[in-house]
């Protein structure tokens, strides 16, 4: 029987080998709200995601962006998938975009994959350690903030934009003395930071059961980085939002000058 991991991967390919297969070529745009809209390949990816876990796990109760719920609400596994995550990038064929499958069981994350459908690098995790395949090949995923990169969501929403703004940290003199600033606007960048490509990533927003987040998160926790929300407290407490850094020193840094 294929393990949880397994699956994730194997979904996660699947909707990879989609969303390359429409890169280049005429997609319908589906708008969503102001601002927002899905594409074919976005529901074409998430139909192959869901034919593989259906076919491996047909009990089990799926949330994809594109579909919404389906299946059993009070079931202890749920599903969660992004199939493009970095809609709008992939819209003007800038390749920055990831597939995002992961599994809550019992309100944690047990499984997860995040898909580079242009590299063919798949991040995953049992929920334990955190790897890389390319190739058929594992690696594990070791954090590192040498390259002092910070990728920061400007996305909406921003429920929290009283008291905190990534637009604002990129004016910001000593977050720039200290950092260099990157936006990619997908949450490949949170795989990123588990792999030590990027120091950190910082985000606004609610990201409990997040479609887009779950896997980046689940990733980053097994690869041993440091996850706190915006205000320092655990993540998906408090005031919410995300600060991943790859260790103590620049996760403290990032709070420092959040607070200031």
């Amino acid at each position: 029987m294929i393990t949880d991991a397994d699956l994730a991967i194997a979904a996660a390919q699947a909707g990879a080998r989609v969303v390359r297969s429409h890169y280049g070529t005429e997609l319908t745009r589906y708008e969503k709200s102001a601002g927002d809209f899905a594409t074919s390949a976005d529901l074409d990816a998430e139909q192959a995601v869901l034919a593989v876990l259906r076919a491996a796990r047909p009990d089990d109760p799926v949330v994809g962006e594109e579909s919404g719920q389906t299946g059993n609400a009070h079931s202890h596994r749920r599903w969660l998938v992004d199939p493009l995550c970095g809609t709008l990038n992939f819209a003007v064929r800038t390749m920055l975009a990831s597939v995002n499958v992961a599994l809550i069981t019992n309100s944690r994350c047990t499984a997860a994959a995040s898909a580079d459908p242009f590299t063919g690098e798949v991040f995953w995790t049992d929920g334990t350690a955190a790897y890389v395949r390319h190739a058929e090949q594992d690696q594990r995923l070791a954090p590192s903030a040498a390259s002092g990169l910070v990728d920061l969501n400007l996305d909406p929403p921003f429920p929290n934009k009283e008291v905190f703004s990534a637009a604002r940290r990129l004016a910001d003199e000593g977050f720039v003395a200290r950092f260099r600033p990157r936006v990619v606007s997908t949450t490949l960048a949170v795989a990123w930071v588990a792999a030590g490509r990027r120091a950190a990533y910082v985000t606004d927003g609610h990201l409990q059961d997040s479609v887009h987040f779950a896997a980046g998160i689940a990733l980053c926790e097994a690869a041993g980085c440091v996850l706190t929300g915006i205000d320092g407290q655990p993540v998906h407490t408090g005031r919410g939002g995300l600060v991943v850094a790859a260790d103590e020193e620049t996760h403290a840094a990032l709070l420092g000058l959040i607070r200031g």
